[in-house]
């Protein structure tokens, strides 16, 4: 029997692989099983079929699997060894044997199922291509036009995709209009629905900071200067600890720039969030006292065990190492990793008079 021969299909799925780089093999591979199905449905069949494509010549085979029995219960599935024989003399009871058919007008139908195969391969194959290219740049900043803003969510035009900020990433002080330019980081990409990658962004994530910082100062992007973390309170202020082994190089004054021209631009995209840079030290004491800057730190003890920190200022410091509403303190705990307890001295004092009243009592008594 002649098998249905489809070259036209070979040079269609081999100029395919060349421009979208969909392996011929693969989609090949697909259009087997569609064709089973299709068969099985068109032609209301209950065999065990086999479609074996041809992958030089595209030629299509279909074939009739029967397990070889003494005697056939179901025809269907079944064939007696007699007949067996007659195809395969080496052929026994228990094995299976392959029967070629070439149904009546399945060749339309077979060019059918291969057309849908290949639109759909062709579409999850870009998919796939575009959640991998964007899970790449994860942590990365894109630029886009906003396509659409409300309070739940922005989408942005990055191109090839949309990317989606949820209420939660955006920055509380900004807002979006449609067709406004922005960028933002990229934090996610995960799969919608059918497959389609959701590109998710943000302008409020730590790593949003750390890249504009990597952009702009070449030390970094270099590795030459590490940041070690970043704490936020987005719009308002943030925190970058930075360090760099070479000590020739000041960590900080390289990040601030000239007149604070470098950290200016970084803080011009975030519409003004101020932001504080500070050298990170491997003491905790020390690393704690920096991070809570501007304020003056007169004493720093720490409890290794708990990651604990007891904090002593001078009494008109105590309000601008709290911060407003708690942030300077907030920010130092979070970019630290420590717990900040901090005192004013005179606080501090007091404590130490109620303890020695405490002890003296105590002695007393006894």
């Amino acid at each position: 029997m002649k098998a249905i021969d489809n070259k036209e299909l070979i040079l269609a799925l081999e100029e395919l692989e060349k421009e979208k780089g969909i392996k011929k093999e693969y989609i090949l591979e697909a259009i087997e099983v569609a064709l089973v199905t299709a068969y099985k449905r068109n032609f209301d069949s209950l065999e065990n079929v086999k479609v074996d494509i041809d992958h030089n010549t595209g030629a299509t085979h279909i074939y009739a699997v029967k397990n070889v029995v003494s005697k056939p219960e179901n025809t269907d599935l079944e064939i007696s060894l007699t007949e067996a024989h007659k195809i395969n003399k080496t052929l026994k009871s228990g094995d299976t044997v392959e029967i070629e058919i070439v149904p009546k007008d399945f060749g339309r139908i077979a060019a059918q199922t291969a057309k849908q195969v290949i639109v759909q391969k062709l579409r999850e194959a870009e998919r796939d291509i575009l959640f991998d290219e964007y899970s790449a740049k994860k942590g990365e900043i894109v630029s886009g036009i906003v396509q659409k803003a409300d309070k739940n969510i922005v989408v942005v035009d990055l191109g090839k995709i949309e990317g989606i900020m949820l209420s939660k990433e955006k920055i509380p002080t900004e807002k979006y209009r449609v067709n406004d330019k922005i960028k933002a980081c990229i934090i996610d990409v995960e799969r919608g629905l059918k497959g389609a990658p959701q590109v998710m962004i943000s302008r409020s994530h730590p790593d949003f900071v750390k890249k504009l910082l990597e952009f702009e100062i070449p030390e970094i992007y270099e590795g030459v200067i590490e940041i070690k973390s970043v704490s936020r309170d987005p719009g308002l202020r943030s925190k970058v600890a930075v360090y760099s082994p070479d000590p020739n190089i000041d960590p900080v004054g390289s990040c601030v720039g000239n007149k604070g021209v470098r950290i200016q631009n970084v803080i011009n995209e975030l519409n003004g969030e101020k932001i504080d840079v500070i050298e990170w030290n491997a003491d905790p004491s020390i690393f704690i006292a920096s991070a809570l800057l501007p304020a003056q730190i007169l004493a720093v003890d720490v409890q290794e065990e708990d990651k604990f920190a007891e904090v002593i200022v001078p009494d008109d410091q105590l309000s601008l190492a709290i911060g407003k509403a708690g942030q300077n303190a907030k920010l130092a705990a979070k970019l630290t990793g420590w717990k900040i307890d901090i005192k004013s001295e005179s606080q501090f004092r007091q404590i130490l008079a109620d303890r020695q009243n405490e002890e003296t009592e105590e002695e007393t008594e006894e």
